[in-house]
């Protein structure tokens, strides 16, 4: 890989991410839906026991991957740096309320840009409403509402995420008694463990040598005018809409899309929240599994709230149906917002 330049494994990492989860579609994830960080997450706390629906109860290898991905490239290219202690609680907190977000809208960033590829246009309201959040958050850190810089922390902190990849791992082949796999609905739609785990694991090693993130590239293109991430993220969208094209798996227009609901306004506030606060914790969902990977624990703490939200918005019933967002993901996700624009005003005086 070193003979690349950054900006052509950003495009590579995009093309990879974008096309393989269409093609995953095709081998049995559910469809528009090959990569989302959320419903996977959602799956492994169901897996976990964490939350008590056994149709969303699998745990995804693709999950695994990306995790065990990221730390096998990091250790290979000596770019594995534990670092962490800034502010857990408050990312722990932001974790929660991304996929809160993501619940209300029915999915993750790559989940939207997926869903956009298949001509899914319920998803421009989640765009939109990204974009803006995304905007706000990058308005307060030019006015330096930032987050304190993380510090060197000793490497045994940085194995712990990824052996817990590894013991998930484990669990998927021998497939112990107190792991639970649903046989219906969401849990029953994968690909083959092989191929997904295959899929996972390069796409793991790609993001972690390109840096990928969806929030990220966005911001810096709105921020600095810097386009290397931002082409991976286009390149994700082109992959997936050509390979959603080529499949017959291109549907345009907002009726009858797998997966999506008409109130495009709670679509639109719930990527507002999972932008603003990926900006703050510096990465989408995606990107915070990535991190935890090569050695952040910052980032790994925000996975530890990412599935405790996880499990909690489909214990709680905050996850929205096609038939729209529930009064209680509402609730949370303006919450969320309050959070949200509470921590980003508390670090602009504290840095004053």
């Amino acid at each position: 890989m070193s003979r690349f330049k950054l900006p052509d494994i950003s495009i590579i990492t995009g093309i990879v991410l974008g096309g393989g989860a269409v093609i995953l579609t095709l081998f049995g994830n559910p469809v528009n839906s090959g990569i989302c960080i959320s419903c996977f997450l959602e799956n492994l706390a169901g897996a976990l026991q964490l939350q008590d629906s056994l149709r969303m109860s699998y745990i995804r290898p693709e999950l695994v991957g990306f995790l065990l991905g990221a730390f096998v490239m990091a250790k290979q290219s000596r770019r594995f740096h534990v670092t962490g202690g800034s502010s857990p609680l408050i990312r722990f907190l932001l974790g929660f309320f991304m996929i809160v977000g993501c619940g209300v809208f029915i999915g993750c960033p790559i989940k939207m840009m997926l869903r956009l590829g298949a001509g899914d246009l319920t998803a421009v309201a989640a765009l939109l409403g990204m974009l803006f959040g995304i905007w706000l958050g990058g308005k307060y850190i030019r006015a330096g509402s930032v987050l304190e810089r993380a510090q060197k922390l000793p490497t045994i902190n940085g194995y712990v995420l990824p052996g817990i990849g590894f013991l998930l791992l484990l669990f998927l082949f021998i497939q112990p008694s107190f792991i639970r796999q649903g046989f219906s609905g969401p849990a029953a739609q994968h690909a083959p463990l092989w191929m997904s785990l295959t899929v996972g694991l390069l796409i793991g090693g790609l993001a972690q040598r390109s840096g990928l993130c969806i929030t990220g590239g966005i911001r810096n293109f709105f921020m600095f005018r810097e386009k290397t991430l931002f082409s991976g993220v286009l390149a994700l969208f082109g992959s997936a809409l050509l390979v959603s094209l080529v499949t017959g798996q291109f549907h345009l227009g907002m009726e009858t899309q797998p997966g999506a609901h008409h109130s495009h306004l709670w679509s639109f506030l719930a990527m507002v929240l999972v932008g603003l606060a990926a900006v703050i914790v510096d990465g989408c969902p995606f990107r915070q599994v990535i991190k935890a990977g090569q050695g952040d624990v910052d980032a790994g703490i925000t996975c530890f709230g990412m599935v405790i939200g996880a499990a909690t918005v489909v214990t709680w019933q905050m996850r929205s149906s096609s038939a729209g967002p529930v009064f209680n993901g509402q609730i949370a996700t303006l919450l969320g917002l309050i959070f949200c624009l509470t921590v980003l005003l508390s670090y602009r005086k504290a840095c004053r």
